[in-house]
């Protein structure tokens, strides 16, 4: 709160939403075209813009990032990333019309990927890292939230 005016500035947290594109075992990842992080792999995922569902925006990240539409299936997890203020969402998903996919205006590059090809070394952030181990593992966040969701 401002000292002079009386003024409160909230700061919420930012709240981002990605998705794990998988076809055929294989799952989809972008090459970073910004930073942070920019030349690394990471999900398509980003920030929710004004009254967006954390659906809806893992839909139009997919589609902004890779230019793919995609159907969702349910939540992987829940990450808060409290010295970032930011909680990440990322959901299970499959192309809505097949493998169709393309590098978008924040990507260099866009590839599907089997597990073992994964570049772990050349993953942008961890909660990429976690997310598709979840995924990997099969479990699902919806089940029992807390257990899925990690505080860093």
């Amino acid at each position: 709160m401002c000292a002079t005016c009386g003024f409160i500035d909230y700061r919420n947290p930012k709240i981002v939403a990605g998705a794990v594109v998988a076809h055929e075992g294989r799952v989809l990842l972008c090459r970073r075209a910004i930073e942070p992080r920019s030349g690394y792999w990471t999900l398509p995922a980003g920030f929710l813009e004004v009254h967006e569902t954390p659906e809806e925006g893992a839909k139009r990240e997919v589609l902004e990032e890779a230019t793919a539409r995609i159907e969702l299936e349910g939540l992987i997890g829940i990450y808060t990333v409290k010295r970032l203020s930011q909680v990440q969402m990322f959901f299970r998903a499959r192309f809505a019309a097949g493998p169709d996919f393309a590098a978008g205006e924040e990507t260099t590059e866009a590839a599907m990927f089997a597990w073992e090809d994964i570049p772990w070394d050349d993953l942008a952030f961890p909660s990429v890292t976690w997310t598709l181990q979840k995924w990997h593992e099969g479990e699902d966040g919806m089940k029992e939230l807390g257990r899925f969701s990690t505080s860093v």
